[in-house]
Parts: structure tokens; C-alpha cells; sequence
């Protein structure tokens, strides 16, 4: 039954690239980990206290990426899209080695991150996965912008809309379900601002490493990137992405019902915080084929949760 058994990468796979925000040149390398390991980043630049677990509660900047630091006060930053490559390919476990404190963007997007680890191969353990299962609804609002979770029976199903002034953003909505569906959209679209932005969020010391390779730039109504989109909702594909990475933050894969209106980083964090703030919120199942619930038998949809 390997579609109910924790995966790693069976070969290290490394990235190298300029980071966003940071504006440096990283280079990282995923390594294959033991059952029960979970995502780990160990900072290789660092020779002590360079272990950095991704977890909400680790979570300490949210201002246009998740950075995560531990007790030492030892970051890594931007992890949303590698974190979201993870999920969807169902990595339970894996070292991830950074030798500085931002992990490389790249195309903007988790396509290479995708690509270059089913490439690897997955390798798969004898320890059965476990899932987090949400039993109750919770909310989180700020304004117009909020973001719920409730319980589903087996899937991950997210509801994301996105309005946006501007007339080529616009308002966007897309739907999917994470274990289901085919997220090739969701894994390929880049990150995305507005030009007349650009001026302040540098002036913050962020996107120093932003260009036409990384990140979509719409100004007025015209899309810079000479290759426009690459699927007509990107935008909103892109912050699915994100949310996807950023609930990652959890430990598990998820089984729920989200939707979001206008949310981003700070909003999926909130409202992990909020979750696991209750016990009554949620279970962590050990998921066994002899403790499989009736509804659970689907087994196309299992091979995609685990």
C-alpha cells in the first residue's frame, strides 16, 4: 500500500539562483530523509543552531513571502513555493541544505522545484502517513479580507479569490481540489506585482532580486513579461500556490475546505494559529488501510493524499 506510506526523494536534487528579496545567490540542495523526519532546513553558511523547522508557529515575517527562524534567531525566507512543491508531490520528509537565509526563486513559480524532484524519483517507507483532519469551522477575517477552514470528507478543496483595481487582475476566482485535480496550472504560475509598487517595496530593502524572469509585472493595463501569461488565471493561481506551501507549515497534509477572499501569507497563517489553538479544532490521523474509514476506499484519490 505505498500511496498510505510517508515519501522521500530517492537522489539529492540542488537548485541554484538568485533570491527574490535578498537579491543573493543561494544554493540549496534536497537530500532524502528517514520516516518520521518531516521538512527540515539546515542552514550549511551557519556551523551551529542551524536547524530551522517550518512550522506556523516558527513563522515570523509574512510581508510579501513566510520567512520561518528558529530560537537562535536564524532565518530562511520565501519557503512558500518549495514548501507547496513538497505537498503536492507528497514529500513527507527531506533536508533541505541553504547555504544563505532566502531560498532561491527561480522562475518565480514551483515548476522547477516540481520538475527536477519527480526526476529524483520518490522512495517510499513502510511508516504510514498521518493527516490532519479539521472538525470544526474557523475563521479568520481582517476588513474585507478573510480566510476559512472547515471539515471535508477526504479531500482539500480551496476557494481563493483575488480582486485586484487594476483592470488585467482585476477579480479573479479558481477552485480546486489539491488531491484531485491536475495542478500544473496552480505548480507554473509565477509571483506577480504591480509596477507602480515596485518603487516602494524596494525602498522596504525587498525584491532586490526581481525581474522579468522571476515575476510577472502588470502596469496599467499591459503585462511587461514579452510572453504574457501562461494560463488565464495565474494570478490566482499563484496565490493557490501559496496557500498551498503555506499550510504546509502544519506538518501534514490537510483534509478540509478552505476558502479565501483577498488573502495571502499572513491571513493562511493566522488562521493555522487559530486552528491549532484548540484541540477540539482537529485530529492527527495515523492513516492504516485497517483503520481506513469507509470513506477513505477511494483509491485514486488516496494515491494523491499520500
Amino acid at each position: 500500500m505505498s500511496y498510505l506510506t510517508q515519501k522521500t526523494i530517492k537522489n539529492n536534487v540542488s537548485f541554484s539562483g538568485i533570491a527574490l528579496h535578498t537579491g543573493l545567490n543561494v544554493n540549496i540542495c534536497v537530500k532524502p530523509a528517514d520516516a518520521n523526519f518531516g521538512i527540515v532546513f539546515k542552514r550549511v553558511d551557519l556551523k551551529t543552531n542551524n536547524l530551522v523547522y517550518p512550522n506556523f508557529m516558527n513563522v515570523t515575517n509574512t510581508s510579501l513571502n513566510t520567512t520561518v527562524e528558529n530560537e537562535f534567531g536564524v532565518k530562511i525566507s520565501t519557503i512558500e513555493h518549495l514548501m507547496g512543491a513538497l505537498f503536492g508531490l507528497g514529500i513527507d520528509n527531506a533536508l533541505i541544505e541553504i547555504d544563505n537565509e532566502e531560498v532561491p526563486i527561480l522562475d518565480g513559480s514551483a515548476k522547477e522545484f516540481i520538475k527536477k524532484i519527480m526526476l529524483s524519483g520518490i522512495k517510499v517507507s513502510d511508516d504510514p502517513i498521518k493527516i490532519i483532519k479539521i472538525n470544526k469551522k474557523i475563521e479568520y477575517s481582517e476588513g474585507e479580507k478573510f480566510i476559512s477552514i472547515q471539515p471535508s470528507t477526504l479531500s482539500l478543496d480551496i476557494d481563493f479569490e483575488l480582486k485586484y483595481k487594476n483592470k488585467i487582475i482585476g477579480n479573479q476566482k479558481n477552485k480546486v481540489k489539491v488531491y484531485e485535480d491536475d495542478l500544473t496550472d496552480v505548480y507554473n504560475s509565477r509571483t506577480f506585482c504591480l509596477f507602480e509598487d515596485i518603487e516602494y517595496i524596494k525602498k522596504n530593502g525587498l525584491a532586490k532580486g526581481g525581474s522579468l524572469d522571476n515575476a510577472i509585472v502588470v502596469k496599467d493595463e499591459e503585462i511587461l513579461n514579452p510572453d504574457g501569461l501562461r494560463n488565464n488565471k495565474e494570478f490566482v493561481n499563484h496565490k493557490i500556490l501559496d496557500c498551498i506551501g503555506d499550510l504546509y507549515t502544519s506538518g501534514y497534509r490537510i483534509v478540509a475546505s478552505i476558502k479565501c477572499s483577498q488573502g495571502g501569507h499572513y491571513l493562511t497563517n493566522q488562521l493555522l494559529r487559530k486552528v491549532f489553538l484548540n484541540k477540539e479544532n482537529f485530529s492527527i490521523l495515523e492513516i492504516k488501510e485497517k483503520n481506513l474509514p469507509h470513506t477513505l476506499i477511494n483509491r485514486n484519490l488516496l494515491k494523491s493524499i499520500a
